[in-house]
C-alpha cells in the first residue's frame, strides 16, 4: 500500500475562523482505515481576534494558535466518511481603539473551543480501499459532499472580558461541497455552508445573540504529483449581526478573504502544508494576514 495516496486529503487545516475559513479538498476522499494526526501552528497579525464574530472594530491583533487534529475514515452506509477532531490553543495581544478616543489593550492565553466535523461524500466517492483510491486518483471524477462541524464551548471564557479565546456558546456550521474535474490536473471547488449560533448568556453581564453566517467557498486546485498539490482559494461571507440584551447592533459582516496553499508530502507517511490568506472583517475595510505551517502524519 502506497501510503502517499493517503496524503491527499489529510494535511488538515485545524482553525477556529467561523466563516472565514478557506479549506481545500475538504471532501477529497481516502481509503478505508486511514488515521492521520495533524500538528499545526497559526500566525495571525492586524485586524481580528479570537473569535472574529465579536462586534467589535479598529483593533490590532498578533495572536499565536497551537493546532492538534486526529482524522478517522469511515464507512458510512457505503459511502467514504471522515471523523475529524479539532483543539486549538492560542495566546496572543490585542489593543482596541475607540471611536471617541482612548484604547484598551488585553493579553490572552488558554484553550480554545473544541471541534468536531462528521462529514459524507454523496457521490463520486464511495468507501474504498487502498486500490480503489489509486484509480480514483489517476481518473478524478464530480464529487458531491456534505459535513456538519459542530464546535462546543469548551475554551477558555472570562465573563467580565470582552475579548476571550473561548467563545462560551456553541455553534454548527452545515456544507455542501462540490469538485469537478477541470483536467486530471486541475480540480475546481465549490463549498456552501451556513454558521448557526447558540447565545451567549455570559456576554459582560449581559445576553448576545447572533445571527447566521452563510459562506461561499472556491478552490482551484492544480495537482503536481501524488501528494503534492497547491490551490488559490476565496470565500465570501455574509450575516452575523449580533443583539445584545435586545438592542440590535450595526456589526453585519460581508466581506472575503483569499489565500492559496501547498501541500508537500515525504517519507511516504508524512506531509507538510504551507498556507497564507489575507482578508478583512465587519465589512471595515482593515486587513490581517495569517499564516499556517502544519505537520500530518498518517498511520
Amino acid at each position: 500500500m502506497k501510503l502517499t495516496l493517503s496524503l491527499l486529503v489529510i494535511c488538515l487545516w485545524a482553525t477556529t475562523g467561523l466563516a472565514q475559513e478557506l479549506t481545500p479538498r475538504a471532501y477529497w476522499p481516502a481509503p478505508q482505515g486511514t488515521r492521520v494526526l495533524t500538528l499545526g501552528a497559526v500566525y495571525t497579525d492586524g485586524d481580528t481576534v479570537p473569535d472574529p464574530s465579536l462586534p467589535v472594530t479598529g483593533f490590532d491583533s498578533k495572536i499565536a494558535t497551537g493546532l492538534v487534529a486526529y482524522l478517522q475514515t469511515l464507512d458510512l452506509f457505503g459511502r467514504t466518511s471522515n471523523l475529524i477532531i479539532e483543539q486549538a490553543y492560542s495566546f496572543g495581544e490585542t489593543t482596541v481603539s475607540f471611536p471617541g478616543g482612548g484604547t484598551v489593550e488585553r493579553d490572552y492565553r488558554g484553550a480554545g473551543d473544541v471541534a468536531a466535523t462528521l462529514s459524507v461524500n454523496l457521490m463520486g466517492a464511495p468507501a474504498m480501499n487502498p486500490q480503489q483510491f489509486a484509480d480514483l486518483r489517476r481518473n478524478p471524477r464530480p464529487i458531491l459532499g456534505a459535513s456538519l462541524k459542530l464546535v462546543a464551548p469548551t475554551g477558555r471564557y472570562d465573563e467580565d472580558k470582552l475579548l476571550n479565546v473561548g467563545s462560551n456558546r456553541w455553534a454548527a456550521k452545515a456544507e455542501l461541497g462540490y469538485m469537478t474535474v477541470l483536467h486530471p490536473q486541475w480540480l475546481l471547488e465549490f463549498e456552501l455552508g451556513v454558521w448557526v449560533f447558540d447565545n451567549n448568556d455570559d456576554f459582560l453581564g449581559m445576553t448576545r445573540k447572533q445571527g447566521s453566517i452563510k459562506s461561499l467557498e472556491f478552490h482551484l486546485v492544480r495537482r503536481f504529483s501524488p501528494g503534492f498539490w497547491g490551490s488559490l482559494d476565496v470565500n465570501g461571507y455574509r450575516g452575523g449581526q449580533s443583539e445584545v440584551d435586545g438592542r440590535r447592533l450595526d456589526d453585519l459582516q460581508r466581506d472575503s478573504k483569499m489565500g492559496f496553499t501547498l501541500t508537500y508530502p515525504f517519507a511516504r507517511k508524512h506531509a507538510l502544508r504551507f498556507s497564507y490568506a489575507k482578508g478583512s472583517v465587519n465589512d471595515s475595510k482593515e486587513n490581517f494576514d495569517t499564516f499556517l505551517l502544519s505537520y500530518s502524519r498518517v498511520f
